[in-house]
Parts: C-alpha cells; sequence; structure tokens
C-alpha cells in the first residue's frame, strides 16, 4: 500500500506523508513476539522508505500506541484491564483520540520536516523505570519541577 500511494505521488510530483501504526517494541511482551517482529519490521521499512523517498518530498513515520483503551480491551480479564492504566507514568490510559492527534501533527503541515520517525504514544511507559507497585505510592513531593 505504502509502494502504490508513493508511485501515484511521484508521478502526479505530488508530496505525501504516510503514517504506519506499530506498536512499542523496545521490550518484550509475553505471548506477542510475531506481533514485536512484525511491527519491528514495519519500523524498519518505514525508516529505510523514509530515506529512499525524501527526495521526492514523501515523508514516511509510525505511531506506536501504549496502552489505549479501545473496545479490543474487551477481551482481556478484567484485572489485566485494571492494570493497564498503572503501565505509564501518567497513570492512565491513552484514547483512540490520542492516536488520532499523533497522526495528525505526523501527516499534516506541523510534521513537514519530519521523517523516518516512531512517535510512541504510551504516557511516558516505555521510558519509565518506576516499577508499577512503587509509582502509585510515590508522594507528591518526590516529584521534581
Amino acid at each position: 500500500m505504502m509502494q502504490a500511494a508513493a508511485q501515484r505521488w511521484r508521478d502526479h510530483k505530488h508530496p505525501g506523508s504516510i503514517v504506519n501504526i506499530v506498536v512499542v517494541t523496545t521490550h518484550g511482551l509475553y505471548g506477542i513476539a510475531h506481533t514485536i517482529a512484525a511491527r519491528s519490521g514495519v519500523i524498519g521499512l518505514s525508516r529505510s522508505v523514509a530515506v529512499e523517498w525524501a527526495p521526492l518530498n514523501i515523508r514516511v513515520n509510525c505511531v506506536a500506541p501504549g496502552a489505549i483503551e479501545t473496545e479490543g480491551w474487551n477481551v482481556y480479564p478484567p484485572q489485566a484491564r485494571a492494570a493497564y492504566p498503572r503501565s505509564n507514568p501518567m497513570m492512565r490510559a491513552g484514547s483512540s483520540w490520542d492516536i488520532a492527534q499523533a497522526c495528525v501533527y505526523l501527516a499534516g503541515p506541523s510534521g513537514g520536516f519530519v521523517t523516518g520517525e516512531t512517535l510512541t504514544v504510551d504516557g511516558g511507559g516505555s521510558v519509565s523505570l518506576v516499577a508499577d507497585a512503587d509509582r502509585s505510592r510515590l508522594p507528591l513531593q518526590h516529584c521534581h519541577i
């Protein structure tokens, strides 16, 4: 699909922007090695074609959602769903609107000088080193501002 869009934009000498939705691949997750491998491939492909297609004014980026509350959560048991908001320092789940806004940023004029990047939208979960159980007990005076 990316190739078809890029060929059309190239043939019409029109700029373009592609945003691929992947997953956070910075750490392993139990039972989804196949998903991590596939999405890592999409990230690598996106970075490669971002370089190839940049001279054609075609940008390619990825959005990597973290714990985003959607109807897909219903396949998981309640105790698992209850833990998702604690998977990031913001202590909440994201929404599909958060992901949509990230895509608009990357696809639109605001992202006009961004290509080959993966924008992680996970409430800081991929950079957090504080364990879930400890994070909920941190008093506010320990927050450095």
